[in-house]
């Protein structure tokens, strides 16, 4: 097949509209699926009669699921296709939600989020790939930017809406509608995105994607850049995880909806990953990473405060903050991995995911045991090693003329 850019998809044009239509559908879907559950924890843990550690696998084990399946389901696709896997991946996932509001064991719950984080592994990697090889490279940064703009407001509306509904009616009912958007998402992503037309199966190669992997793996500064993926994500989920607890209980005794409005700070942070990008280009990748994880460690310490309005603040300087560190570190990845990009970006996500998935539960050991002190002095841990790592990372290829 002959890969020509004139054959690419371009901004203008019917195609080009239909086709983000099914991005923002599907990033928007996707987010509010994994997510929907954050603000319910306190809910899973007084219904269920489990400790906060353990409500938060209803997060924790779809993330990790999503990190491995990640690893391995961009190279099934190779194979089998991009459109079919997505549009299945979706659809599974929301149907699993939906049943996830039906059942009542909670290790039934636990069962089915499992294996919704398998389910959702076939979005992420393999919607890269295909704008990639079907949008025209001059049109690639729009597409990307609504794909990641659905995401953020996925994951926003996903958490308000839930909040909203438990309120009014139960949790059980705000999973359950979160889920019917996920199949009406699903539905527009089968409609919508054009078939592939630049792709050509090949087969799948596991010794050369094992190898891939190995060699990121003894590149000291790619292991870096994961390592801050790992602290990013689990600073930033720990932290939403278990501020719901602290404005649920007294002195603040605010209602799941209230707190549930607290996520439009998330809007700050769709802001950020686009503004920082830009000034990192300017300004140089490792200082505004520096700058943005030096920006996390101001918002958790803010939210150790007493003050609602604080607490607030203090959430909003964090999300900033992890959005823009996100998308210097993501970028830095692109660039140091020399080839099999896709494999680099791969294992990225895969530590950004585990962070998740551990720190986020370790985190409840630490506010069973010492409150929202505790979950400050964990997260504040976390950001600072990972400063310790960007700054050596920054020096390191400063000595050595490397320019980011």
């Amino acid at each position: 097949m002959t890969d020509r850019l004139d054959d690419r998809i371009h901004s203008g044009t019917p195609e080009f509209r239909h086709t983000n239509l099914a991005l923002f559908a599907a990033g928007f879907a996707t987010f509010a699926l994994l997510y929907c559950v954050q603000p319910l924890m306190p809910e899973f843990a007084r219904e269920f009669d489990v400790s906060p550690a353990v409500s938060s696998l209803a997060l924790s084990l779809t993330t990790m699921l999503l990190a491995v399946a990640m690893l391995f389901v961009g190279s099934v696709s190779e194979a089998w296709g991009r459109k079919p896997i997505m549009v299945a991946s979706l659809a599974a996932a929301a149907l699993l939600t939906v049943v996830s509001a039906l059942v009542r064991q909670w290790h039934a719950f636990l069962v089915l989020r499992t294996l919704e984080g398998v389910a959702f592994a076939g979005l992420p990697a393999i919607m890269m790939a295909y704008v990639g090889e079907e949008i025209h490279p001059g049109s690639v940064g729009l597409a990307m930017g609504l794909y990641i703009g659905g995401n953020g407001l996925g994951g926003m509306l996903g958490r308000l809406l839930t909040g909203l509904l438990t309120d009014l009616v139960s949790w059980r009912f705000a999973i359950g509608t979160i889920g019917v958007l996920g199949i009406v998402a699903s539905v527009i992503v089968l409609r919508s995105l054009p078939p592939s037309r630049h792709f050509e199966a090949q087969p799948l190669q596991s010794r050369a994607l094992m190898s891939s992997f190995v060699e990121h793996l003894c590149d000291p500064r790619l292991v870096g850049l994961f390592a801050e993926g790992f602290l990013l994500m689990g600073s930033f989920v720990t932290t939403y995880n278990y501020i719901s607890y602290r404005l649920l209980a007294p002195p603040y005794a605010l209602s799941q909806s209230a707190v549930g409005l607290i996520f439009v700070v998330y809007l700050v942070g769709i802001f950020s990953s686009a503004w920082i990008g830009s000034l990192a280009g300017r300004l140089g990748r490792w200082r505004m990473l520096v700058v943005t994880l030096a920006l996390m460690l101001a918002g958790v310490l803010l939210t150790a405060m007493r003050p609602l309005g604080a607490i607030v603040l203090g959430i909003a300087v964090l999300t900033f903050g992890f959005f823009g560190a996100h998308s210097v570190a993501s970028s830095l990845v692109g660039l140091r991995a020399r080839h099999a990009k896709a494999q680099a970006s791969s294992l990225y996500l895969f530590f950004y995911y585990v962070g998740s998935s551990v720190a986020g539960a370790v985190g409840g050991f630490f506010w069973s045991s010492d409150g929202w002190s505790g979950v400050v002095r964990f997260v504040s841990a976390m950001v600072v090693v990972g400063l310790a790592v960007a700054a050596a990372l920054w020096r390191y290829d400063r000595t050595t003329c490397v320019t980011a």
